[in-house]
């Protein structure tokens, strides 16, 4: 297909060094807080320490660089062969969180239960998108764009509880009493407002790294408030030997069944993303070719996602907001992917990096958490709006939003059910996904 004409270069072409690196670095910009912020978050909730989460936050850059890699080289059937960049995804934290404790529960608190839990719900659920690739077609016509907006906006309200707890400073502020402070309160709202003003900027490498910019005010002001504390970065390795399976694998049937709804999703949404890539890169999207890098970018996201739970990491999905950069940039070029991929491995491999990641105070990250799932939230409803709301389309929301957002607000309303029952509902994203998926079957709404 020839080049589109707002390209400066296209997919196969080789852009000079320096324009390779800075198009490389913007790319990263755009990534870097939304890769570290999953296990930031599933740390702070199931109360991990610094070492584990140092660890959990380098492995989620090493996998992110082996499976950004993995998309644009593409090996056999694995991979899109387009600018896709993949990094850890928002949508599972809520159900990540729940078979932590599961594990940590039956484990006496132990944090490696906890993750064995994890990492083997995520791994063996990795299969649901991985057969999902072959049969996109019809997966297509079972999640429709209501069903998957139904569920990105309830993967944004569920995570909004994570981002408040945040703000008030988190569990350990919990412990020692100063939850909802006016010091916590104030730093995340200093945080908030930061990146909003960022945003909101003309200058586009501003807006860029709005996110990140927000987040060092609120690091030197937390800093000039002794919040943070250097002295435990003190040890720190000189490097991170990715060691597979290093806290083993557990299984939980209802866990499993959780994850894999929301894979199921992920799928759909992944095919999205590389259509709108294959039309911002000026490639078909249709025909043989499309389906070709459409399944094998499918498959590489389950594959990948299999891959981040080998190297104990957490699921990884295709980042949206890279269309965007190839779109700024006028780059699209997959040999940039390569550079953006290697990046992210030696990130990853110095232990140092995930350890001052880890220091970002609770109210810090809360500030900034809270506007970006505000925003996944936000997203699931543009994708509603895409649709025609008619009258049954009105109904399968109201009963998908009413089961999910119930279980999220009463959780106790599960307390009398089977183990089973409580591991795959207890949910909201799962609850109000599989209802959604039911609804939209049973009233037979057209789209």
């Amino acid at each position: 297909m020839e080049k589109s004409k707002e390209l400066i270069y296209g997919l196969n072409d080789r852009p000079p060094i320096r324009e390779t690196i800075f198009a490389a670095l913007q790319h990263l910009l755009a990534i870097f807080v939304a890769i570290i912020t999953p296990p930031l978050i599933i740390s702070s909730a199931l109360k991990f320490d610094l070492d584990t989460t140092g660890f959990l936050v380098s492995m989620s850059l090493f996998v992110s660089g082996l499976a950004t890699f993995i998309q644009c080289r593409r090996f056999g059937p694995i991979g899109a062969g387009l600018l896709c960049i993949q990094g850890t995804s928002f949508s599972f934290i809520s159900p990540i969180i729940g078979a932590g404790m599961l594990g940590m529960f039956n484990g006496k608190m132990n944090i490696e239960m906890g993750l064995s839990y994890i990492f083997g719900a995520c791994l063996v659920a990795s299969v649901v998108e991985m057969v999902v690739s072959r049969l996109l077609p019809y997966t297509r016509k079972i999640i429709t764009p209501l069903v998957s907006g139904i569920v990105v906006s309830l993967i944004g309200m569920c995570l909004i509880k994570a981002g408040i707890n945040s703000c008030g400073g988190g569990q350990s502020a919990v412990d020692a009493g100063t939850f909802g402070s006016m010091q916590n309160l104030g730093l995340a709202l200093l945080v908030l407002v930061s990146i909003i003003f960022f945003n909101r900027s003309n200058n586009r490498f501003l807006r860029m790294g709005s996110i990140v910019l927000g987040l060092l005010i609120g690091c030197v002001v937390a800093y000039a408030l002794n919040m943070i504390d250097f002295s435990s970065l003190k040890g720190s390795g000189s490097l991170n030997i990715p060691v597979p399976f290093k806290y083993g694998l557990n299984f939980d049937l209802g866990t499993i069944i959780g994850i894999g709804l929301i894979y199921l999703v992920t799928a759909v949404e992944a095919f999205g993303d590389i259509t709108a890539n294959s039309l911002i890169s000026g490639e078909p999207v249709e025909g043989p070719v499309f389906l070709k890098r459409a399944q094998g970018g499918v498959l590489a996201d389950g594959f990948n996602s299999l891959l981040a739970a080998v190297f104990n990491s957490f699921p990884n999905s295709i980042f949206a907001q890279n269309n965007g950069m190839i779109q700024l940039t006028g780059v699209a070029s997959r040999y940039v992917g390569y550079f953006i991929a290697g990046a992210l491995v030696l990130l990853g491999l110095f232990p140092v990096v995930g350890k001052v990641f880890s220091l970002i105070p609770d109210p810090v990250l809360g500030g900034a958490t809270l506007l970006m799932f505000g925003t996944v939230a936000a997203a699931g409803i543009r994708i509603i709006a895409s649709t025609e709301i008619t009258r049954k389309a009105v109904l399968v929301m109201a009963i998908s939003f009413a089961m999910g957002l119930s279980v999220e607000l009463v959780p106790g309303i599960l307390d009398k059910m089977p183990d089973i029952i409580k591991n795959i509902f207890s949910s909201g994203i799962t609850t109000g996904g599989l209802t959604a998926i039911l609804a939209n079957a049973f009233i037979r709404i057209k789209e």
